[in-house]
């Protein structure tokens, strides 16, 4: 459909005529050309002002005017509008990236891999099964960040994920922070499709928000939080100067079971690879719900038609041979 984005500016149409009616009343037009020129007579004589070339440059003008005007107007055409009916979540995945993730506990191929390595494979995959849901990424450690907001570009959240090295938020776990930013990027999306799911190894030891009441807060706007326990309890191998550790880690199951009932979500353990990607494809199962329906108009700017028209004539008006000249010509 064809409009104007500014159609006020059609107001300025009749500026030119305004102008030389003003002119005519204050007598402007034969008082000071007559005291600038001397032989106003003798041009008259000479026809100048019953020029053919003259009338037919001010109808030129008066063109120009009209394209210039038309630019300004901003001519454009609506494109037709489309309905994106999307059904899914959004899903914020919080991911800690604290120095307990590079324990050694997991194993792929019969070698043993950090948990930051499984987490990484694991939640890709999830991701990549996401048909419909927006993904948005918080990282935390010591502090909590948001990496990506939430989008419907999964490609770009697994890229960004598999970037992420441990102790890049800091080497502590504030699971309280990354809850609370998650629930604050989920507070004004639709009812029924909020969920957060924090994957953590450890207990919370930094952070200025409680994580309970990080679970509150998260409970107030109906965002449903899923939380899972990543490794083992007790002595597990960790990586120290080319060599491995025995170094003894705790998870706080009882917390992370309160923040998911407090919030009609669920606790997931996690002690492998294989129980990982069970607890993600129960996650992928649950009911989904119509989130949200989007009303797209693009527009299409034709304003450049009557812009480049106006350059083309101007530029004419100026080198056409003899327009310039023909009034000296005649003299």
């Amino acid at each position: 459909m064809f409009s104007f984005a500014w159609p006020w500016a059609a107001l300025s149409l009749p500026l030119p005529w305004l102008v030389s009616r003003l002119r005519r009343s204050q007598r402007l037009d034969s008082a000071i050309p007559q005291l600038r020129f001397g032989r106003i007579e003798p041009l008259s004589r000479a026809g100048f002002n019953q020029s053919p070339s003259l009338r037919s440059g001010q109808w030129l003008l008066h063109l120009l005017w009209l394209l210039l005007v038309l630019a300004l107007m901003q001519p454009q055409n609506r494109q037709d509008i489309q309905q994106l009916n999307t059904t899914g979540y959004d899903l914020m995945l919080a991911v800690d990236l604290s120095e307990s993730m590079r324990a050694l506990d997991f194993t792929e191929g019969g070698r043993r891999v950090s948990r930051l390595a499984v987490t990484k494979g694991v939640v890709s995959q999830f991701i990549a099964q996401r048909s419909g849901d927006r993904i948005g990424l918080v990282l935390f450690g010591e502090s909590a960040y948001l990496q990506a907001p939430l989008t419907l570009d999964v490609t770009a959240v697994q890229e960004l994920l598999q970037r992420t090295v441990v102790g890049m938020a800091g080497s502590a776990t504030a699971v309280g922070d990354a809850l609370a930013l998650a629930v604050k990027k989920l507070r004004e999306r639709p009812e029924n499709s909020r969920v957060v799911i924090l994957l953590t190894d450890g207990e919370n030891t930094a952070g200025v928000v409680p994580p309970l009441e990080a679970a509150r807060l998260a409970a107030r706007y109906g965002v449903r939080v899923y939380t899972i326990g990543v490794g083992s309890e007790g002595r597990v191998p960790y990586p120290d100067r080319g060599g491995v550790r025995w170094v003894e880690m705790g998870l706080d199951e009882a917390l992370l079971q309160e923040i998911a009932g407090l919030t009609g979500g669920g606790y997931f353990r996690a002690t492998d690879s294989a129980a990982l990607r069970k607890i993600y494809n129960r996650i992928d199962e649950l009911e989904q719900s119509d989130v949200e329906t989007r009303v797209i108009t693009a527009y299409d700017p034709l304003f450049r038609w009557p812009l480049g028209g106006a350059l083309i004539l101007l530029a004419w008006l100026g080198l056409a041979p003899g327009r310039n000249g023909m009034a000296t010509n005649r003299l």
